[in-house]
């Protein structure tokens, strides 16, 4: 049996991650929170805008949270929330900070799950956007 080692996320990687957002967001002339999980959950980076809603601290990291417990884009489970979707109960289930709203990325070295990124402070597809524009500088 072989096993391969992935490298976890760094705090390089998250420094990294949080500029290339940075840049995204501000390129847009949008003020956002960014937050970098680790494969744990455990938080690498956070940075919030001087200038975004105070709430954005918190939905950046919900989101991140969430694409990492469920290995998935936030935007990709917004309709399995809704009344009729089979996770309907699941954001009120659970005693964890779930958010399925669009800016949550899952982050994956090798193919496997290292690390989440979180937006807030956009509209959700503006975070969506530029957590997957920071993705591609990692």
């Amino acid at each position: 049996m072989s096993t391969t080692t992935v490298t976890p996320l760094t705090a390089a990687d998250a420094e990294t991650l949080v500029a290339a957002a940075r840049r995204a967001a501000d390129a847009a002339g949008v003020p956002v929170s960014i937050t970098v999980l680790d494969a744990g959950g455990h938080l690498l980076a956070f940075r919030r805008d001087e200038r975004a809603v105070l709430i954005s601290g918190e939905t950046s990291t919900a989101k991140a949270y969430t694409a990492l417990q469920l290995n998935a884009s936030t935007a990709d489970l917004v309709d399995l929330v809704r009344p009729d979707g089979p996770f309907h109960s699941l954001p009120t289930a659970l005693n964890k900070p779930l958010l399925f709203i669009a800016g949550g990325v899952p982050i994956h070295r090798d193919g496997r799950l290292i690390g989440a990124l979180g937006l807030g402070g956009g509209a959700p597809e503006q975070d969506h956007g530029f957590a997957r524009t920071a993705l591609q500088a990692l």
